[in-house]
């Protein structure tokens, strides 16, 4: 697949906008893109960073960045891939980070928040 670069590290292990926010946000999931390692959170999220990076960019492909989950998305031809080439480590959020995340961050009416 166009748009991926296998030898950059992700941005960190959560939400670079969310944490980059005032006041600072929360996520229900996080996604990687393929091409700049840019961590943003799903589209269930509040915020729908990784989306929103997708479109300010123009890179193509993110990958979930949850522990287990291997598969990629294709902005540009709407398409999910169960596979795609390895990327450089970490592959996902620590495994003890919870989802949704940070804790200390989260509203009580958090699910009332989410995108469905």
């Amino acid at each position: 697949m166009d748009g991926i670069d296998p030898t950059v590290p992700p941005s960190g292990t959560g939400c670079v906008d969310c944490d980059a926010a005032s006041p600072q946000g929360w996520w229900y999931h996080l996604r990687r893109c393929a091409q700049c390692g840019h961590i943003g959170c799903c589209d269930t999220s509040p915020s729908q960073h990784a989306t929103a990076h997708n479109a300010a960019t123009g890179h193509p492909v993110i990958r979930s960045f949850e522990p287990g989950e291997t598969w990629f998305w294709n902005y540009t031809t709407q398409e999910k891939h169960d596979d795609g080439p390895i990327l450089v480590a970490p592959i996902s959020k620590p495994a003890g980070q919870p989802a949704p995340a940070p804790a200390d961050r989260l509203p009580a009416d958090w699910e009332d928040h989410l995108h469905r």
